[in-house]
């Protein structure tokens, strides 16, 4: 699997394009805005798009998914269902943080600790992990030793805690007991900034590294 990063929304939120090389087949994760940039980025790399994954549901994260999806014909997948409220609020929000019009959907499929998705030949394993937002979702691929974690964990740092339903030690639990056992070697790719491993952030990360 190749992890294409596309930066989007005045957040620069790391919406990602996922790619099974062996088909050609892809899948957006949180495509939060710049629906122009994401069809861009999908042309560049000459792959089919088959689906549209969602972490969670804050608008630099989903803003742009009804539409896209309408656009691609693709199903929706993700979040958890605890982030419904999120995507029903995802109007009030873009007026909120100045976004372009978002509008509300419904995902083809909610997702749940153990699920599977599948892009081409690429298995990913879901992860919920809640305290960012009650219904966050974390995409692995074992094969790959590749997390997309959305606004879980950050190189240096974690997720805000205070929005609502969000909770510090839901989220400190999260990433310890639901990320770190994965491995110190997995390589994970964060909603905003740059990528890490678990491995460093187990070791240095102030929030909840081994020395916290």
């Amino acid at each position: 699997m190749r992890v294409a990063i596309i930066p989007v929304t005045p957040f620069d939120q790391n919406c990602t394009l996922l790619i099974c090389e062996e088909t050609r087949r892809a899948a957006v994760v949180d495509p939060g805005g710049d629906i122009e940039q994401i069809l861009a980025a999908i042309a560049d790399e000459g792959v089919s798009v088959e689906r549209i994954l969602l972490t969670h549901a804050h608008i630099d994260h989903a803003g742009a998914t009804a539409d896209l999806a309408a656009q691609l014909g693709v199903p929706v997948e993700g979040p958890h269902e605890g982030d419904r409220f999120w995507i029903d609020q995802l109007p009030a929000q873009a007026k909120m943080f100045g976004f372009p019009p978002a509008r509300a959907f419904e995902p083809t499929r909610w997702l749940h600790q153990g699920d599977v998705v599948q892009v081409g030949l690429v298995r990913l394993d879901v992860r919920h992990c809640p305290g960012h937002t009650p219904g966050h979702v974390v995409f692995y691929s074992p094969a790959d030793r590749i997390a997309i974690v959305g606004d879980v964990l950050f190189q240096g740092s974690i997720g805000r805690t205070d929005f609502p339903g969000g909770n510090h030690e839901q989220l400190v639990r999260s990433i310890r007991e639901n990320l770190f056992p994965l491995g110190d070697d997995v390589t994970f790719v964060p909603g905003h900034g740059p990528a890490s491993t678990f491995g460093d952030e187990r070791r240095y990360n102030p929030f909840v590294g081994d020395g916290a």
